[in-house]
């Protein structure tokens, strides 16, 4: 079985595609032994891609966390499905299907850039208590669940211990979330750091969670509604925009994708 190993704003994933995609394998089994970092590859989540049509070039991108748990939404994942597919049949312009959702995906000269959809968006949605102090997260669903804290400075943030404790609080229960704390960056910029549920550590960069973090911007007037640069802790920002012809019910997410080396697992 061949891999490859790319990353997507530094959030990095193992990606099988063409006809070892298509083998019976148990597959969440398989993302828990090779996204360890300390006995496996290493990544934040393993993407299987298929090929399902040829005539209107449409993939199936199956995304399953470092936990074995399966992602319904992963911007950056479909970020890395869409170069594996411009490398490997020369396409790029294509849909891209993940947990029965369709994203539209694009290769410019300026990244690769995929869609996101905008469903519940819920201001106040949660309140944590930390050093003695109540703190609200607002919450906006962008193909999976996010809440997102404003704070003055990301960088104080202890974005584990914090978001753990958010990613399980009672009023989230069962699912839980993924949880996002966001600082203003100047004109029509934010910072973020992300705490990822099925990961269940903080990410160096989170496609859906960049999104999550510009819908509460744009309502809570940090940003205004257009392009948006999101400063993450890779250091390589992704940046983030309205749909034209369906503002305010999705975005298009784009950025770097970087194919870091190939390999066969025996």
């Amino acid at each position: 079985m061949h891999f490859r190993k790319l990353h997507g704003a530094g959030n990095d994933f193992i990606v099988i595609s063409g006809r070892d995609a298509a083998r019976q394998e148990d597959w969440p089994a398989l993302a828990q032994r090779l996204c360890a970092r300390s006995t496996g590859i290493g990544a934040d989540g393993l993407v299987v891609t298929n090929l399902i049509d040829t005539a209107s070039p449409a993939f199936e991108v199956t995304c399953i966390n470092a936990d074995g748990s399966t992602a319904t939404m992963c911007g950056n994942a479909l970020r890395c499905a869409a170069w594996c597919a411009d490398q490997d049949h020369g396409i790029r312009e294509m849909s891209l299907l993940m947990a029965g959702v369709k994203h539209d995906a694009r290769l410019a000269d300026d990244g690769v850039w995929v869609t996101a959809e905008v469903g519940t968006v819920e201001l106040r949605r949660v309140c944590a208590v930390f050093n003695g102090r109540p703190f609200w997260f607002d919450e906006a669903h962008t193909g999976t669940e996010h809440v997102v804290g404003i704070v003055d400075d990301v960088d104080a943030v202890d974005a584990v211990v914090c978001g753990r404790l958010i990613r399980h609080h009672e009023d989230l229960a069962p699912l839980g979330t993924n949880v996002n704390f966001i600082q203003a960056a100047g004109k029509q910029a934010l910072k973020i750091r992300t705490y990822e549920r099925g990961v269940e550590a903080e990410t160096l960069s989170c496609g859906s969670g960049a999104v999550a973090a510009v819908v509460i911007a744009t309502c809570r007037g940090l940003v205004a509604d257009r392009q948006v640069t999101v400063h993450n802790r890779s250091g390589t920002p992704l940046t983030v925009r309205p749909h034209e012809a369906r503002r305010g019910k999705a975005y298009w997410i784009g950025g770097p994708v970087t194919h870091t080396f190939w390999g066969e697992l025996a």
